[in-house]
């Protein structure tokens, strides 16, 4: 796949700029049918005085391919690393996007049982530290524990543990998958012992320097998870608490500063209403209000905080605005924290007026649809943390970037197989545009980063937020031009109390991955058509 050569766009003029491959001196181009017009002009203030959220940070996750990467491509693996976690930017070209969070899979075993494990794709496997005999083997998972070592060397410093299914040892079937319906596929009287496994991993990983932020014991409660294609188990809310309770003494016990991260949901309605099971819905309700079965507010590793996924509320601007909305006013009535950890491109319910289907959709076409959940994410539900799924994958049955960052090719790769069997074997990768456009927030707007107010005629293609960093020198706009004409923003600044030294941007585009173009205070900002930009802000 030939993705996102490389071009500089111009400000203050209409015509653009040519850049070459080999970062060449921009010259003046005339404007031509192929570059896109300035027609459009957009009024936008950034006010300081309004304050929101602080971000914590931009992550992904290492299911389930980075085991073999990790592992056996150790021509490639830190270079895609480094496209993941490095925030150096190098000759006008950022290296990576600088992920700030890294979610770290617990898997069930599924990977030791081999074909026995009744997964039918290998690489849906995942291995665990637990052996049979109740030992654990910290020279497992050698793949996800490389991921993690870059992930360190390279600035990523917060680790979030997650399991999607308890170890095989502890499962009523002895499998990684359920056949327990809405019930927590784990013995009854393994809830202690699936706590410990979990406290003890932490315990190692925190021993070797790593800050492992939080714990998820559980993922997506309110499906079943009775196929054979990946690990996972349903839970009630009631079992989630009592394994949070077992967790919570763990933690403690083992000397731990670790939180426990709770909800997961499987999509973000779960959260504040009845949904298909009430014993699996109302997730907020029953896990911070005193006196219900499932309350875990008063538990010591238990903060504020309630985590969701974004699939399936996403198909069109109005929808997925109104279920973010009911999501910020459950937190606020709960007083609880937000986090997005999951989101990809999954089922078909896009509105077609919004998108052009998966056929006909560019790359680039996936990643601007992916920018408008984020930015509803953050400014709509005002979730403090955001991360992709997973962050490689082999794209099958021209699923294109809708699941993946960087997309892999195995050699000897043969297509639309079924199941990949074939990772082990060392091919070629390629960066996207859904890794650099996430890179317009999570390689700018860092932990600590806290969102304030902006103001615009805002719509379904054309949108954007405002962020000021912790020591108030800059300030970062990332905005998403879905239109077919480039924009010429008309600025206003009020409350900023500092001036502006000097402004930087980086731009996402069909031909373009976070291209750099420095400016001077007093120039005009234009966007690409079709594109995300982020602009930087550097305060005197």
């Amino acid at each position: 796949m030939n993705f996102l050569g490389k071009s500089l766009y111009t400000v203050g003029l209409i015509a653009l700029m040519a850049c070459s491959d080999d970062n060449a001196p921009e010259t003046p181009k005339p404007e031509t049918p192929d570059t896109p017009e300035v027609s459009v002009e957009k009024s936008v203030t950034i006010n300081l005085g309004e304050k929101y959220q602080i971000m914590e940070g931009f992550g992904a996750s290492d299911c389930w391919t980075p085991a073999y990467v990790g592992k056996y491509w150790t021509s490639g693996r830190d270079k895609i690393s480094e496209l993941l976690f490095s925030s150096e930017i190098q000759n006008g070209q950022p290296k990576g996007i600088g992920l700030s969070m890294w979610r770290v899979n617990l898997g069930g075993g599924t990977m030791e049982k081999g074909d026995a494990s009744g997964l039918v794709d290998a690489s849906r496997r995942a291995e665990s530290y637990l052996s049979d005999n109740g030992t654990m083997d910290w020279t497992r998972c050698e793949g996800q524990r490389y991921f993690m070592k870059r992930a360190k060397e390279l600035g990523c410093n917060r680790f979030v543990l997650f399991s999607n299914t308890p170890p095989v040892q502890y499962t009523l079937n002895g499998r990684g998958y359920s056949a327990n319906g809405g019930n927590a596929n784990l013995k009854a009287d393994c809830y202690d012992d699936f706590a410990r496994y979990m406290a003890e991993v932490a315990r190692h990983y925190v021993d070797e320097g790593y800050a492992i932020s939080h714990i998820s014991p559980v993922n997506e409660p309110q499906y079943n998870w009775d196929g054979t294609n990946q690990e996972g188990s349903g839970w009630t809310n009631n079992e989630v608490a009592s394994l949070a309770r077992e967790l919570n003494a763990q933690l403690t016990m083992k000397g731990l500063d670790t939180d426990i991260l709770l909800g997961e949901a499987g999509d973000w309605e779960y959260l504040y209403q009845v949904k298909n099971d009430a014993a699996r819905s109302n997730v907020l309700s029953e896990f911070f209000t005193p006196g219900s079965s499932a309350y875990v507010g008063d538990l010591e590793h238990v903060k504020k905080l309630i985590c969701g996924h974004s699939y399936w509320t996403d198909g069109t601007w109005d929808g997925m605005r109104n279920v973010r909305k009911k999501v910020a006013q459950a937190a606020q009535q709960y007083g609880v924290s937000v986090w997005q950890s999951e989101w990809s491109m999954l089922g078909d319910g896009y509105n077609s007026s919004e998108f052009v289907g998966y056929d006909a959709a560019s790359h680039m076409d996936i990643a601007l649809y992916m920018s408008k959940v984020i930015h509803n994410d953050l400014t709509v539900a005002g979730v403090t943390s955001w991360s992709y799924w997973v962050s490689m994958d082999i794209s099958r049955w021209n699923q294109k970037n809708r699941f993946l960052l960087i997309s892999l090719v195995p050699d000897g790769w043969s297509g639309d197989k079924e199941n990949i069997d074939n990772l082990d074997k060392e091919g070629t990768f390629q960066d996207t545009p859904t890794l650099w456009t996430l890179g317009n927030y999570s390689l700018f707007i860092r932990p600590g980063y806290r969102r304030v107010s902006m103001q615009m005629a805002e719509s379904r293609s054309f949108f954007g937020s405002a962020w000021i960093s912790p020591e108030g020198d800059k300030v970062v706009a990332v905005y998403s031009n879905l239109s077919g004409k480039g924009v010429r923003l008309n600025e206003s600044h009020q409350n900023w109390g500092r001036e502006v030294a000097t402004i930087t941007t980086y731009t996402t585009s069909g031909d373009k991955k976070l291209n750099e173009l420095k400016l001077s205070a007093d120039d005009t900002v234009i966007l690409d058509a079709k594109s995300v930009t982020t602009v930087v802000y550097s305060l005197k």
